[in-house]
């Protein structure tokens, strides 16, 4: 019994060592601060998220839900005709929500709720330092981009977006940071 309970705590104690190392690890890669794109030499960085976008289709219910319920800062709907959308953003305090509405037929957003009845995760949005830069070096790495120039984007800055099947079926937007 007593060979049993130093097993027991043995492997506990090893437990907490390694779990020690996975918690050091996930802290050295959670940092919110830019980092290298991994490239030697690489002109432009990759930072923080910006935002993860969320299609809806009742603009009003689902800020609701988030300022009424969750209690969150929501904002004012703000329609973006150059993209099609009208867009809220929730505040998380470490990143935002951006919750998107069809604005007019041709709507990216109206194509993807027509899919997806009920709604769901759009978009993921990642601040670079240089967009240009990184435009420029992931086209010669064979990732596609939706439009051949930046687009000014929900918060007044340029913006870029990644073909979804070159980023592992997730569209991803590049706004400068």
């Amino acid at each position: 019994m007593a060979t049993s309970v130093l097993k027991v705590v043995g492997k506990a104690a090893g437990a907490v060592r390694r779990g020690c190392l996975v918690t050091a690890a996930r802290r050295r890669f959670s940092s919110s601060k830019a980092v290298t794109s991994g490239i030697p030499g690489s002109l432009w960085k990759l930072g923080r998220l910006n935002h993860i976008a969320i299609a809806v289709p009742d603009l009003e219910k689902a800020a609701a839900l988030y300022r009424d319920v969750l209690g969150a800062q929501v904002s004012a709907a703000v329609p973006l005709p150059e993209h099609g959308v009208y867009t809220v953003f929730v505040e998380l305090g470490n990143t935002k929500l951006e919750l998107l509405h069809p604005l007019g037929d041709k709507s990216p957003i109206a194509g993807f709720l027509q899919k997806n009845k009920s709604g769901g995760m759009h978009h993921i949005c990642i601040e670079v330092d240089d967009i240009n830069a990184a435009i420029a070096d992931l086209k010669e790495k064979k990732i596609r981009t939706l439009s051949e120039q930046t687009r000014i984007g929900a918060h007044g800055k340029p913006v870029m977006f990644l073909h979804p099947k070159d980023c592992d079926g997730v569209l991803v937007e590049l706004e400068e940071g």
